[in-house]
């Protein structure tokens, strides 16, 4: 059966991660990144600016006896204040928190200072993986940012995907799969 993007993101990652590796959750949410990151890896720094995400995430942590994730209450974008060693996995998911204020959404310039903050830290043979949820207010001109920004990438420097299904209707999320090559 053909992989729906999320599940492809986790298998992405996977690939790389292992007990030596730092990752970056830079969209909390839920925890359920979060989770996946810290149960494969060393350390996984997760961000968010609400506290509703911090609150979720650190009850679903605690339910798996999982204590090797950094919560912080503050915005992807100044991830270079926590995190000073080399990045081997993150993720993003781009939108808004489900259970939340539909408000509060990611957007296209600190998302991009996140992701170029992270692709400078990212090992060679690291890896970033990006879900875009562009079906709300503000989503579309965050998507065409974004993907603007990965396609103008040095091809040299990284290898780019992207994943997305073709005969759903609405704007199905779709991933985005960077790999630093040097």
């Amino acid at each position: 059966m053909i992989k729906r993007p999320l599940h492809l993101s986790h298998d992405f990652l996977a690939e790389v991660l292992d007990a030596s590796a730092v990752a970056v959750d830079a969209t909390m949410g839920n925890g359920n990144d979060t989770a996946f990151l810290a149960q494969h890896a060393k350390k996984v720094y997760a961000f968010d600016v609400q506290e509703q995400a911090l609150k979720s995430t650190k009850e679903r942590l605690e339910k798996q006896a999982i204590s090797n994730a950094q919560l912080i209450l503050d915005g992807h974008q100044n991830l270079d204040k926590y995190v000073s060693e080399p990045i081997r996995a993150a993720i993003f998911n781009l939108g808004y928190l489900p259970s939340a204020d539909k408000t509060v959404i990611t957007k296209p310039d600190t998302t991009l200072v996140a992701i170029e903050k992270i692709l400078e830290r990212l090992e060679i043979g690291g890896r970033l993986a990006i879900m875009i949820y562009y079906g709300h207010e503000g989503g579309d001109m965050e998507k065409d940012a974004v993907l603007e920004f990965i396609s103008a990438l040095d091809q040299k420097e990284f290898a780019t995907m992207f994943y997305k299904p073709l005969n759903q209707i609405h704007q199905p999320p779709f991933l985005v799969m960077i790999e630093k090559l040097r």
